[in-house]
């Protein structure tokens, strides 16, 4: 623990009120405590991680991976499916103020070159962040298009996506390379939504899990590269939405384990959780 403060030169570690623990259950930031390096913040409600977590291990049914139809995660029933869509502990419930809170509430300069890139978003990782970085270095402002849960579902199948549209949203707009988003955007860039946000450049990574590219169906980017807007951007990593699921599926006993213990916890939290003035 020395080491990691002095080879970073870091001074404390800070967390917020919401319980954080090892898969054997332990307290992830004891040896902080003793040191007297850590801090801890009120939690800013919004999504949990164990209760996403615990979404995905709950489609597991088989020892099968997911990414296509027949996979684990798309094996599952409706009860689940409908688990799914509303979470297990947080009870996530957004408001205007907490949207404006996440956002950095900057518009486009009169002049801006606005880069627009679309995606489903879910389950945020590091493959969404170096796009996006990517996206924002060809302009001055990046507006995200998030699609709706609706369409992630068409093009990618049940139980995706296993995080609903307006986390989604949270967890794009926390981005620090994001200046504004869509929330619910059309499958298709039309030319109306094109002239209404004064969309400079369209772009799209090469690694994507859409049906788009499947033969008779429509290219959502035809409009934009009919007008010479669009440029297909080289991701700079791998790491899907798939993937990301894939490792939890396939370590789905550890996980359980993991979960059940956190689980308790949370419940805790949530059973004991004030009103805080300000948040």
């Amino acid at each position: 623990m020395n080491s990691l403060f002095n080879e970073h030169k870091i001074d404390y570690i800070i967390h917020g009120d919401d319980p954080c623990l090892l898969p054997d259950g332990s307290d992830a930031y004891a040896l902080a405590k003793i040191a007297g390096r850590y801090k801890q913040i009120k939690r800013t409600e919004g999504v949990s991680s164990t209760d996403i977590v615990g979404r995905i291990l709950s489609s597991v049914n088989d020892n099968k991976g997911v990414g296509d139809n027949n996979s684990t995660l798309s094996k599952v029933d409706s009860g689940k499916r409908r688990q799914l869509q509303r979470g297990q502990l947080s009870e996530f419930l957004p408001t205007s103020r907490r949207i404006v809170q996440f956002s950095n509430g900057k518009g486009p300069g009169p002049n801006a070159r606005i880069v627009y890139i679309d995606g489903a978003f879910d389950l945020f990782h590091a493959g969404h962040v170096e796009i996006l970085k990517k996206a924002r270095q060809l302009g001055d402002f990046l507006l995200v298009g998030i699609y709706p849960d609706y369409i992630v579902s068409e093009q990618r199948g049940m139980p995706y996506p296993v995080m609903h549209l307006l986390e989604r949203t949270l967890s794009v707009l926390a981005c620090r390379y994001v200046d504004e988003v869509i929330i619910g955007a059309p499958w298709e860039v039309t030319k109306d939504m094109i002239t209404t946000f004064n969309i400079s450049l369209v772009v799209h990574g090469t690694v994507a899990e859409s049906n788009s590219s499947l033969p008779g169906e429509t290219d959502p980017y035809a409009i934009p590269k009919s007008m010479g807007i669009f440029r297909l951007l080289e991701s700079p990593k791998s790491i899907t939405t798939s993937s990301v699921a894939q490792r939890i599926v396939t370590n789905h006993e550890v996980y359980m384990k993991r979960n059940a213990k956190k689980l308790q916890s949370e419940k805790k939290y949530y059973e004991e959780k004030a009103y805080v003035a300000g948040d």
